[in-house]
């Protein structure tokens, strides 16, 4: 078994500045035959620490996972519970050595890790590596780019933002569940997502978008629509719908990605279905050319 070179983080949204993280890394692992890992979290550490401040999520598990295996490194997880909540950064750094084999680790220039860690310096922490033999490296900070200030761009629709952060488009995963047809009715049949517990969702409006079909490989431009219709309104809950263009056929119970691209505009409430139907036909045609520019 090659020894390994780490990074520690919860690498919500793996975006460019986890890449950064992720780029020393394999650099290093391929110059010394060692293997890359990121050990991460099961759930965010202030779940535990401050639930009240607990974040939502820009990518659930499963999704960091993926992005992190095609990054080509190996994710570990771990459960942060009170054990690692009073690990001091010695002691993390020891059990990285003796548990994980880790022989070099990378950090990021705001990562900070252990319960004494936040007051520790990047020189300290290499004192801490020479003391319990890892060599600690840093990696290039990306000027603005962090998770909370994604999350932000997301829940203010800046959804051009929150992509040149990312790397890639905002998305979210979600099965298709039954609504109550009135899009169809209308002529504009959407497929009605579940969002993941606990991720952030797009301010209400609606936005231009892309929606991939798992398992099928199948992607096509759509309109999305996240807020509670009040032209038909039917309950007082939030709604992500798509309505995928050239689509025929049913998605109820399948999985579908929405990749937001653009925010068109607000949702509001019209005076009749014939004004909201003339209002999607604008909204169509607006994402199409979004998509034309735009699509990926």
């Amino acid at each position: 078994m090659r020894p390994r070179i780490a990074a520690i983080g919860t690498f919500d949204g793996v975006h460019r500045g986890h890449r950064s993280v992720l780029e020393v890394l394999g650099q290093y692992a391929r110059e010394h035959d060692m293997e890359p890992v990121v050990i991460t979290f099961s759930r965010h550490p202030l779940n535990v620490i401050d639930p009240a401040r607990e974040p939502l999520q820009l990518t659930p598990l499963n999704k960091k996972k993926r992005l992190l295996k095609e990054a080509g490194v190996s994710p570990i997880i771990l459960d942060f519970d009170e054990d690692l909540r009073n690990t001091s950064a010695r002691q993390w750094m020891q059990r990285l050595h003796d548990e994980y084999d880790v022989r070099a680790l990378v950090v990021g220039y705001d990562n900070t890790f252990g319960n004494d860690g936040v007051n520790l310096s990047l020189e300290e922490y290499r004192k801490l590596g020479e003391e319990t033999g890892i060599r600690v490296l840093s990696a290039p900070e990306i000027k603005e780019v962090s998770s909370s200030a994604i999350r932000k761009a997301v829940l203010a629709g800046e959804m051009e933002k929150a992509r040149e952060f990312l790397g890639r488009p905002y998305s979210i995963t979600g099965r298709v569940e039954k609504g109550n047809g009135l899009g169809h009715n209308i002529g504009y049949p959407t497929a009605n997502v579940d969002p993941p517990s606990g991720i952030a969702i797009p301010k209400p409006g609606v936005y231009a978008g892309i929606v991939k079909i798992l398992g099928t490989g199948a992607k096509y431009p759509a309109m999305v629509n996240i807020g509670k219709r009040p032209t038909v309104m039917r309950g007082d809950y939030t709604v992500i719908e798509a309505h995928l263009f050239d689509w025929h056929g049913d998605l109820y119970d399948k999985e579908i990605t929405i990749r937001f691209l653009k925010r068109l505009r607000e949702e509001k409430k019209y005076e009749s279905i014939a004004s909201l139907k003339k209002q999607l036909e604008n909204d169509k045609e607006e994402a199409l050319a979004v998509f034309k520019t735009d699509g990926l």
